[in-house]
């Protein structure tokens, strides 16, 4: 997980804490993109609540908080275990078994590494060497 997401992630803990973030990520060096979820859905309400929460951050970056939607994305060990059997797309840092993009269904999550079957084979992919990866539309 990334600083910035614990930050946020921290930021938001006392004044919103069923708020899970989701990924928090810096686009284009200016912009800071925030997917959140809330057990009762996301409403744009909310999205304004978590705006305003993170008043110190938007004075650095253009900020983005926004639902997660059908590709959401998968940050923790946690969401690729609530997804098993569904399908995703994982990207790494560097190649791992010659590959840096894989996309298939997500067969395993242990504390270490996401399983993925994927058109090349079964993976197991160290969190750490995640890049980015997000659910896919069946």
């Amino acid at each position: 997980m990334s600083t910035i997401q614990t930050d946020i992630e921290a930021r938001l803990a006392a004044s919103e804490p069923d708020v899970e973030v989701l990924l928090a990520e810096i686009v284009g060096g200016s912009t800071l993109r925030v997917f959140i979820d809330h057990p009762e859905g996301v409403t744009l309400a909310l999205c304004e609540r978590v705006t305003k929460a993170l008043a110190e951050v938007r004075e650095r970056y253009a900020l983005e908080v926004s639902s997660p939607g059908t590709e959401r994305p998968l940050s923790k060990p946690q969401h690729f275990h609530r997804y098993l059997g569904r399908r995703a797309r994982v990207r790494t840092r560097d190649a791992v078994e010659g590959h840096k993009s894989f996309t298939g269904e997500l067969v395993g999550a242990s504390d270490d590494a996401v399983t993925i079957a994927a058109d090349s084979g079964v993976v197991a992919i160290p969190y750490a060497e995640i890049q980015r990866s997000n659910l896919i539309e069946e």
